[in-house]
């Protein structure tokens, strides 16, 4: 069996990108490169969320150790950016494809205006037979203003432009029903629509080089799986991982599309974090709010506004508060 997608997210993790050392691993960059343009040349439109401006920056500088963590970071990735999209745009000219540069932060997602602004923009690269090469601006996101990994952000691009596919390279084969240095776990190779607590099975360790760890991945996926986008967790160190994948070639674990849903209700989906409003609302609001039917919060329900926001920002932050008290 294989997998029809016509339009696919790529996200390629620090693990897949990087060797032992933490600088590039040009000779597996160059073979998923291949890969992308053997997909694209089917006629399919790719997105891919890459990994790897931190390491490769790592490549031309060293760094004092008077720094901290947050300021070399920055340094490394301002300077490392510039090496990553060269490396990406000189591979996929050897094909005669164009590959452009994406550079995006939790802020863009946060506000209706630039998200719509990015996702037109990301529609017209494609329409233009280019490959949008995205990425996490590190130079200017830092702590709170960071997406816990790239697998974040590639989820909100899959569930922005709409594809059928997400495919996740790791270091590992997929997920796993235990710990995977132990002989009786095995990868899970389909996850349906169930609510699943992967933190009772899963590894809770983060990558050598990445932010994050499989219980995001799980997390994240399980999440746009319920979007209707197909998402496959692999191992992107293993050649020919990508048209394998898609062949259905190789041992993986696919989350199972569950359905489809409107282009703002998927934006809506992945924002518990980027809301700026706060509301006081009354007890039948709080009532509506809290079914589980779709519903919308009424003037009526409205008590006060404990918050500023802007027209079309999101407004997740709702609260109660006893009519006796002061806020």
């Amino acid at each position: 069996m294989s997998f029809n997608y016509n339009r696919i997210i790529i996200k390629i993790g620090s693990n897949v990108l990087t060797q032992n050392d933490g600088l590039p691993d040009i000779n597996r960059i160059t073979h998923l490169v291949d890969q992308i343009a053997s997909i694209k040349k089917q006629g399919k439109q790719v997105i891919l969320v890459s990994s790897g401006a931190v390491a490769s920056g790592r490549s031309l500088i060293t760094i004092s150790e008077k720094y901290d963590a947050v300021a070399a970071r920055q340094l490394l990735a301002s300077i490392g950016q510039v090496k990553l999209i060269n490396t990406y745009s000189q591979l996929f000219e050897r094909f005669n494809i164009l590959c452009s540069q994406v550079l995006v932060t939790k802020e863009d997602f946060r506000d209706r205006m630039h998200y719509l602004n990015m996702k037109n923009c990301l529609e017209l690269l494609l329409q233009c037979d280019v490959i949008p090469v995205v990425n996490e601006n590190d130079v200017v996101s830092v702590t709170e203003l960071m997406f816990t990994d790239n697998d974040e952000l590639a989820g909100l691009i899959a569930s922005m432009l709409n594809a059928q596919a997400l495919i996740i390279l790791s270091n590992v084969d997929g997920i796993y029903n235990g710990d995977p240095k132990l002989a009786g776990s095995s990868v899970i190779n389909e996850i349906n629509g169930e609510t699943i607590d992967f933190s009772s099975f899963v590894n809770s360790g983060k990558s050598q080089f990445g932010r994050g760890g499989m219980i995001t991945k799980s997390t994240m996926a399980q999440k746009v799986a319920a979007l209707g986008i197909a998402v496959h967790i692999a191992n992107g160190t293993k050649d020919n991982i990508l048209t394998d994948v898609l062949e259905d070639n190789v041992i993986h674990t696919r989350f199972i599309p569950n359905k489809t849903a409107s282009g703002k209700k998927k934006w809506l989906a992945h924002s518990e974090n980027y809301a700026t409003g706060i509301v006081q609302v009354n007890d039948g609001a709080k009532t509506a709010l809290t079914s589980n039917r779709a519903t919308s919060l009424l003037p009526v329900g409205l008590v006060n506004i404990l918050s500023d926001f802007k027209k079309k920002a999101i407004l997740l932050n709702w609260l109660i508060v006893p009519k006796n008290s002061s806020v």
